[in-house]
C-alpha cells in the first residue's frame, strides 16, 4: 500500500475534471440472494470479506486504498503480512463485486480514466448487514448520484483518515453526520462527515464541508452555506448531539477554490466570523503533520483586503492511533425498529 508521504501530485485526484462521468464497473447480469447465501455457507464469501463490506457501507463510497487504510488502523489486518495487506482487500472487495453485493464505478474525462475504482454497496449487502443487525442508510438511488457527489465523499473519507493516522486527539468519527435548519425545516448533510478529538478535558467537534468545481457549484455552495448560517445562528445546546457549536471547515480543491469560496460566503452572508470559518484541502493531508493543514482568511486593516493565513492547531498534534478503537466499547448505538436482537 502506498503511504501518504509517498503520494507526488499537485493535483487531487478527487478532483473534478471537465464533462467527467461516473461509469459502471461492475458485474453485469443478475445475482440473487440464494447466490450469494450458497458463496457464503461454501466459505468463497467469509468473515474477512463482511470487515470489507463493513467499510464500505459506513463510509459510502471509498476506494480499495481507503478500505485497507481503514482496517488497518482498526487493527483489521494484523493477520495479515504488510506488503499483501493492500492485495488482500483487493481481493475481498473484487469478490464482493463478482457477486454483486457491491458495485464499483471509475471516473472517465477526457483527460482519461481514473486510476482508482470507488465501491458502494448494492442492494443485496442490505440483507446481509441486516442480518448481522448493523445499520446501514443505502437506498437504491444513491448508487445514481454523479462523479462529483461521489468525489465529495471520497475526499471526505481521505480527511477522516488521515485524522485517524496522524492525531493523537483523534476520537470518532461520523461520516453520515445530519444537521438541521430551524429556519428552512430541513435536514441537510455535511459533505465530508464529522470528526471529533479529545485532548484532555477538552472536546473539539470538526465538522468538513467538502466542495467540488461541478456545474453550478457556486449556487449549490451558496445554498449550503445559508443551511450553515441558520444552522450556527439558532444553534441551541444538543442540536444534532452537539453541546457546544462544532467548527466548521471548508474543504476545497485547491487554494484558489477556497478564495471562491470564501468569496460566495460573504457575498451570501454568514452569521459566523472570519475567524471562526476554517478552510483546506484534501492534499494538505498528505503531510505528516497536520498542525499547519488549516487556513483563515484574515482582512488587512490597512489595504482593506483578505489573505489567507495558516492557523497552527495544538490539538492537532501528530500521533499514532493504530488500533486504537480495538478496546473501546461502542456506547453510541443505533438501533432499527425492523431489527430482532439475538
Amino acid at each position: 500500500m502506498v503511504n501518504d508521504k509517498e503520494v507526488k501530485t499537485l493535483v487531487s485526484p478527487f478532483a473534478v475534471r471537465e464533462d467527467e462521468k461516473k461509469v459502471y464497473d461492475g458485474k453485469d447480469g443478475f445475482a440473487s440472494v440464494n447466490q450469494v447465501v450458497f458463496k457464503m455457507d461454501m466459505g468463497y464469501i467469509n468473515e474477512s470479506h463482511i470487515k470489507a463490506l463493513e467499510v464500505v457501507n459506513e463510509f459510502g463510497f471509498v476506494t480499495s486504498r481507503q478500505v485497507t487504510q481503514i482496517l488497518d488502523l482498526r487493527g483489521k489486518l494484523n493477520d495479515v503480512e504488510e506488503d499483501k495487506k493492500q492485495n488482500k482487500v483487493a481481493k475481498w472487495l473484487e469478490d464482493l463485486t463478482k457477486s454483486k453485493v457491491i458495485a464499483r464505478y471509475y471516473f472517465q474525462s477526457e483527460a482519461g480514466k481514473s486510476s482508482y475504482r470507488a465501491y458502494c454497496i448494492d442492494k443485496i449487502a442490505t440483507y446481509i448487514l441486516k442480518q448481522r443487525n448493523i445499520p446501514t442508510l443505502w437506498q437504491p438511488t444513491d448508487n445514481t448520484k454523479p462523479a462529483y457527489a461521489v468525489k465529495r465523499k471520497l475526499a471526505g473519507n481521505q480527511i477522516i483518515i488521515a485524522y485517524m493516522q496522524k492525531v493523537a486527539s483523534f476520537s470518532s468519527s461520523n461520516p453520515n453526520l445530519l444537521l438541521y435548519s430551524k429556519k428552512y425545516n430541513v435536514k441537510f448533510k455535511p459533505t465530508g462527515g464529522l470528526i471529533t478529538l479529545k485532548s484532555g478535558a477538552d472536546e473539539l467537534n470538526f465538522v468538513f464541508e467538502v466542495v467540488r468545481r461541478n456545474d453550478d457549484w457556486q449556487n449549490m455552495f451558496a445554498e449550503k452555506v445559508q443551511l450553515y448560517s441558520d444552522f450556527y445562528e439558532n444553534f441551541t445546546r444538543n442540536d444534532a448531539g452537539f453541546y457546544d457549536k462544532p467548527q466548521i471547515v471548508f474543504v476545497g480543491e485547491d487554494i484558489q477554490h477556497i478564495a471562491e469560496m470564501f468569496r460566495i460566503i460573504k457575498k451570501v452572508g454568514c452569521v459566523l466570523e472570519d475567524s471562526e470559518m476554517y478552510f483546506t484541502t484534501e492534499l494538505k493531508h498528505l503531510d505528516e503533520n497536520l498542525e499547519n493543514t488549516i487556513s483563515v482568511f484574515e482582512l488587512d486593516p490597512e489595504t482593506r483586503k483578505y489573505k489567507v493565513l495558516i492557523k497552527p492547531l495544538d490539538i492537532l498534534k501528530p500521533g499514532d492511533n493504530k488500533s486504537s478503537s480495538n478496546s473501546d466499547l461502542n456506547l453510541d448505538m443505533k438501533f432499527n425498529s425492523n431489527m430482532i436482537i439475538e
